[in-house]
């Protein structure tokens, strides 16, 4: 790790549908191979699919209320103390709890057998913003 400098934030743009930062954030971690437009399309498109299933709130809502019940606010990190080694509760910050929301959702929605990525992640967000899963 060098020591001259702390490394700079890339400047993420917001997504050009519905202009917004975590949706970004969420196709850039699903995209693979930099094939973004496939992880436009499967996102949006999953999006599609809880629209037409939900009626009450809308799909960007959901979206946001899955990403924040999967945020988590505590995490253990490993302290040296003495010759032992002891798992210490930790708070973590905002940043890092939604890198940690968007990856598990993308992981639990491929571990998800049978259908599309569209339909398994449509199926991760409503479970997860009902406290699902």
């Amino acid at each position: 790790m060098p020591r001259r400098r702390a490394a700079t934030k890339r400047v993420i743009l917001p997504d050009p549908k519905y202009k917004d930062l975590l949706v970004s954030k969420f196709i850039n971690s699903l995209m693979k191979h930099g094939k973004k437009s496939i992880a436009e399309n499967i996102f949006y498109s999953a999006l599609d699919i809880i629209s037409e299933r939900e009626s009450e709130m809308s799909s960007l809502e959901i979206f946001k209320a899955a990403i924040e019940n999967v945020m988590p606010s505590v995490e253990v990190k490993s302290r040296r103390v003495g010759g032992s080694t002891y798992q210490v509760p930790m708070e973590v910050r905002h940043s890092r709890s939604q890198s940690l929301a968007i990856r598990w959702l993308i992981e639990n929605a491929n571990a998800r057998s049978g259908l599309s990525m569209r339909a398994k992640l449509a199926d991760e967000f409503a479970d997860a913003s009902n406290s699902r899963g």
